[in-house]
């Protein structure tokens, strides 16, 4: 459109919008009007030029704009001449001869006004925010050097030097760049995105003390977390890698620090300022290393397994269950994890007595531990969950367990909430028996499934539980059964720990080097998952069909 058909749009409603601008920029309502004053009478005498305007709108707040930094100067100098501080202490803070203003002033054209404008208010962003607050409150919201002074609490010569090394390192980025050119370099365009991160990350301990995990789900915090892994990092740089304004830097690391909680977060901030992770974090790289120290002893450990439960099967079936009939390969299955569990152990308790005696061991309520996963790599399932309650279905204390790994699903997770599943009732009431005429019909129901996920089996019209079920004051026995792997683990465990111990000190931060056993158990993974394929594989055990049955779940109970 022509502009002399501009003021054919200056309607109510962008006369609002444009003094809602003015309002949020100026001190008061008579501030604001002064300046929607100067907009429109700046809009006035471009209708009276000749020539085209493409877009309108765009047009129009580029106007207001202009004014409003033309309003900010003029209400600056008259602040800054009423200065009543030293003049030889002013004369020393005055900006250089060409500072960012007058840069503009000299080179923006009407075409390329928008864009220099974004480039400097994109370099304002990527200042740290000392120096962008100042920036912000004296050139955009028209505050004067007293007023920024009194908000912060600091002599107006500190807000003076902060002003003046801030155009000192805007102008110098411009200067690099060409602020004549319209053409972009590679940093300008590159967008905020990310090549997609994803961790598996792991937790010990009281999480109801905070939990960092729980503030590390977006790929921003994924992001900042993984260039702090080794080495420590400002907020600046961590800004110009990730090509992302200062301020979101600032409030993200701030966010890692402090943790769900404020207690324990995924980064820690140096004396210096820098970042640096406060976890055990391993690329996949460093992973497989740390894997295959524990994988290539798998056939070995199979072997011994196999020998010693062949040795001792009369010890494990005759241990008192209170099952009407106990299925030996269920009793494995209620073993299998003690058994790679305790290779583990031995490998842990040599690192501690040998390799990192000297290394004092973290102690935090809660602590997490991790690796950054990557597109096809295997993952390992192994877990173990413990759910506990009292007075349930005629007991007084009731303990519920399982592992879970690739061929066994968890039947439940930590947590109260287990003891109320129906199908897990059913199976304790039905430790001696449990008439199926005895039954409602929702029970009958739940009964169905309990049978179909391995909980009960039906002997005629009778239900009898098929996950184990032992007294609550043997329990600790039945780990005992397996102690004598101890001693035949040995050979393998000193060759192991040395492995163990030379990847942690070459792959874990020293600050952290107290978190060993967490990296220790994240080399360990593989084992009871590998295990169990290794002895299914032998034919020494069988998985259940779908990974859901009675496999890998007990109770311990007390009358």
């Amino acid at each position: 459109m022509k502009k002399s058909e501009l003021l054919k749009i200056m309607n109510q409603e962008l006369l609002d919008k444009l003094f809602g601008f003015c309002y949020a920029r100026t001190a008061d309502s008579h501030e604001a009007e002064e300046l929607c004053s100067d907009i429109i009478f700046a809009l006035a005498k471009s209708a009276q030029k000749e020539g085209e305007i493409d877009e309108i709108y765009p047009f129009i707040w580029r106007v207001a704009r202009n004014v409003y930094a033309d309003f900010s100067e003029k209400k600056r100098q008259r602040a800054e001449r009423s200065f009543a501080g030293n003049p030889e202490e002013e004369l020393l803070l005055m900006e250089a001869p060409e500072s960012v203003e007058s840069v503009i002033e000299a080179t923006l054209s009407e075409e390329e006004d928008i864009y220099q404008l974004k480039r400097i208010y994109r370099q304002i962003s990527f200042l740290t925010k000392a120096y962008r607050d100042v920036m912000v409150a004296f050139y955009l919201d028209g505050l004067s050097i007293k007023d920024i002074a009194g908000i912060y609490g600091v002599k107006e010569t500190t807000i003076k030097q902060r002003l003046f090394s801030a155009r000192n390192l805007i102008r110098q980025e411009l200067d690099e760049k060409g602020i004549g050119k319209v053409e972009m370099n590679n940093k300008e365009t590159k967008p905020v995105a990310f090549q997609k991160i994803d961790y598996n990350i792991w937790g010990t301990g009281m999480p109801s003390t905070g939990d960092p995990r729980v503030v590390c789900t977006r790929q921003l915090s994924k992001q900042v977390v993984w260039l702090c892994k080794n080495k420590p990092r400002t907020a600046k740089e961590i800004s110009e890698e990730l090509n992302l304004p200062m301020m979101y830097a600032e409030e993200e690391l701030e966010i890692q620090v402090h943790g769900e909680k404020g207690n324990y977060g995924l980064l820690k901030k140096l004396a210096d300022g820098r970042y640096i992770n406060n976890f055990v974090l391993f690329d996949a790289k460093e992973m497989d290393e740390l894997e295959k120290v524990y994988m290539k002893r798998i056939p070995t450990i199979c072997e011994k397994v196999i020998d010693y439960v062949k040795k001792n099967k009369e010890a494990y079936l005759s241990f008192p269950y209170w099952n009407k009939k106990v299925d030996f390969n269920l009793v494995l299955w209620q073993h299998v994890h003690t058994m790679a569990y305790i290779f583990n152990g031995l490998v842990e308790n040599r690192l501690e007595k040998e390799y990192f005696a000297n290394v004092e061991q973290s102690n935090r309520p809660f602590t997490c531990f991790g690796y950054r996963n990557e597109p096809g790599r295997k993952g390992w399932g192994g877990g173990f969950d413990q759910s506990y309650g009292e007075n349930i279905c005629g007991y007084s204390k009731v303990i519920a367990e399982n592992i879970y790994v690739t061929k066994v699903q968890a039947h439940f997770h930590c947590g109260g909430e287990a003891m109320l599943d129906a199908k897990l009732q059913l199976a304790i009431r039905a430790v001696k028996g449990l008439e199926i005429a005895s039954l409602s019909e929702a029970e009958q129901e739940q009964a169905a499934k309990a049978i179909a996920e391995g909980y009960l089996y039906r002997e005629g019209d009778m239900l009898y539980t098929k996950i184990l079920v032992c007294d609550m004051d043997g329990w600790m026995e039945l780990t005992k059964l397996n102690d004598g792997l101890i001693q035949e683990y040995k050979p393998e465990v000193d060759a192991v720990a040395a492995e163990i111990a030379a990847l942690i000190k070459k792959y874990v931060p020293e600050h952290i080097l107290g978190d060993y056993k967490r990296a220790n158990g994240l080399a360990a993974m593989p084992i009871l998952d590998s295990l169990i394929d290794a002895l299914i594989d032998k034919g020494f055990m069988t998985a259940p069909e779908n990974g859901v049955g009675a496999e890998g779940c007990w109770l311990a109970l007390r009358k």
